[in-house]
């Protein structure tokens, strides 16, 4: 009975020595886990993370990228700049699989068709990857992501370059078309992203580039060759949601039904002070000072953050800095006269702005429409108003 229990406990310490030690058996499984949508802004666009099992070991373990520590020194601060450093994180996959049974988001898993050797080599890249040294990483959302990283490691440590197909023209879709097929078109997340991100974001994006979604990520893994044999092997889904979770917004508080209400009083106010010959001053030093002050930010993102994307942000045609200093007009008995034709240059501005949009140099927030049409309204008033006072 002693010697069984010996040569148990021996065969234990052995087997944990071997899973220590970083060595697959010949019968381990690398996976790509694809994580669906879940329900807020930030789950919107989902999750991809690298499954690493051996049974001969009991080894069954989750890689992931995409985690970020609030005890950061000046976390919001590094955030907003783009200096955030993300890291790479390891969990159970029994716990990976509780969490996100637990949030409803479905899960899909892909085995890779590797040979031991491409195994080894890509576990041992994730264990150093791991270590405290390695694991902090600069984020980028559309070229240094927690999807972007499956396909980063799996070019890597493969030792061999995986070709994506190129696309039609026809078929190709930009990378704000990409985020809208996640968050929709009239969200408020669409919305922010919409005024936040520049013009840069409405350039097409190529195959290799739509991996920055983990959801192209499986469809792409799906199609594409390692050596001429099909990367994936075999795939299943571990768990399916149940009620469908999806990042959307009730219609009654979309933007575009929120800001249509807003574009209603503004045009309201405006036929109302024609009527009466008359000017609501609230309303003006009101729609001067928050387009004035998102025309600030919108700078700030542009040129001093290390964001990639937020340049070239032609939302500034509407939420233009100068307002800030030009709304002291409105508070003076007697208008300059450079005020005037400040007012007509704004008009021109959205009719510049509308241009960008027909012609696709930049796609504006779809819910930011009836604003755009109300500005245009009320400015025209203001030249007429000023002009005959």
């Amino acid at each position: 009975m002693r010697l069984h229990l010996f040569f148990l406990a021996l065969l234990f310490f052995f087997s944990f020595s071997f899973c220590q030690s970083g060595q697959l058996s010949t019968n381990a499984e690398i996976s790509v886990l694809t994580v669906g949508q879940g329900d807020n802004l930030n789950d919107a666009f989902g999750h991809s993370a690298f499954r690493v099992k051996d049974r001969n070991s009991g080894l069954d373990i989750v890689y992931g990228y995409g985690r970020y520590d609030f005890n950061t020194p000046n976390f919001y601060l590094k955030f907003v700049q783009g200096k955030l450093n993300y890291l790479m994180g390891k969990r159970k996959f029994s716990d990976f699989f509780e969490l996100y049974r637990y949030y409803d988001r479905t899960i899909q898993e892909q085995k890779l068709n590797l040979s031991q050797d491409q195994k080894q080599r890509l576990y041992n890249y994730l264990i150093n990857n791991y270590k405290p040294e390695n694991r902090a990483y600069l984020y980028d959302f559309f070229y240094d992501n927690c999807a972007t990283k499956l396909r980063d490691v799996t070019n890597v440590t493969s030792n061999s370059t995986i070709t994506y197909p190129e696309i039609s023209e026809e078929d190709k879709k930009t990378f704000r078309e990409l985020i809208h097929e996640e968050v929709g078109h009239n969200t408020w997340g669409s919305f922010g992203i919409d005024i936040a991100l520049g013009s840069l974001i409405d350039k097409k994006a190529t195959k290799e580039e739509q991996l920055f979604l983990p959801k192209y990520i499986f469809e792409s893994f799906k199609n594409v060759s390692l050596n001429e044999k099909p990367l994936v092997k075999s795939s299943n889904t571990i768990y399916k949601s149940r009620y469908g979770t999806a990042y959307k917004t009730n219609f009654f508080v979309s933007p575009i039904f929120i800001v249509s209400l807003i574009a209603i009083l503004i045009i309201f106010i405006t036929f109302k002070d024609n009527k009466n010959s008359k000017r609501t001053k609230w309303l003006d030093v009101l729609l001067f000072s928050i387009s004035g002050l998102i025309g600030v930010l919108l700078l700030l993102l542009w040129f001093c953050t290390d964001h990639t994307t937020t340049g070239y942000n032609y939302n500034l045609l509407w939420a233009f800095p100068i307002n800030l200093f030009a709304l002291i007009q409105f508070f003076n008995k007697t208008q300059k006269k450079w005020f005037g034709g400040y007012l007509k240059f704004l008009a021109i501005m959205l009719a510049l702005m509308s241009m960008h949009w027909i012609i696709g140099v930049q796609v504006f927030a779809i819910g930011f429409l009836p604003l755009l049409i109300a500005l245009i309204i009320r400015y025209t008033y203001l030249i007429k108003y000023y002009k005959t006072t």
